[in-house]
């Protein structure tokens, strides 16, 4: 946390070795968040490229260094939402292989991205950048700008509404944690 901090200093001060640095150790993490919003790569893509030079440009407006995640995610996530208006499209499948680790059973990753596809889009935002962008519930709510009781109670009912579709569905969806 610390390197990072630093890192995040430095770039404010203009160094932009410590910005692509800080960029190499998101990456994966922005990759992962754009592909489950978005329909395409090239849209991926496109995202990534604004969100990093939005970041690049706006990086003095980041009050805390250690919210540098945080903040470039929602970046990331507002392009995305951008990039969707203007092509109107809808929230798309979302890959869950860090779910399926969180599971007891084996559940057919085709099964499960189906029954993530029907939740409503609030519940998948929450699923997202809980499981796959790795917030605890107090950052969704910031970053969100939603009491941290809703957040919690989103993550609650899409796993209870994933466990209860696979039980009818003949599947079953052990726990999700």
């Amino acid at each position: 946390m610390a390197k990072l901090n630093a890192l995040v200093k430095k770039a404010k001060k203009g160094d932009n070795e410590a910005f692509i640095q800080l960029i190499k150790q998101y990456e994966q993490v922005l990759y992962k968040v754009a592909n489950k919003l978005l329909n395409n790569d090239e849209d991926v893509a496109d995202a990534m490229q604004d969100a990093i030079l939005s970041a690049y440009e706006k990086l003095d407006s980041l009050k805390n260094p250690a919210y540098f995640n945080t903040w470039i995610c929602k970046i990331l996530i507002n392009k995305c939402n951008s990039i969707l208006n203007k092509n109107k499209n809808i929230f798309e499948a979302v890959d869950v292989e860090e779910l399926q680790q969180q599971t007891n059973d084996s559940i057919s990753k085709m099964e499960l991205e189906d029954e993530l596809n029907a939740l409503n889009t609030d519940y998948k935002t929450a699923i997202v950048l809980y499981y796959i962008v790795g917030m605890n519930t107090k950052e969704i709510s910031e970053f969100l700008k939603e009491p941290e009781g809703t957040i919690k109670s989103r993550l609650s009912r899409a796993k209870s509404i994933l466990r209860s579709n696979y039980d009818k569905g003949g599947g079953v969806i052990g726990y999700v944690q």
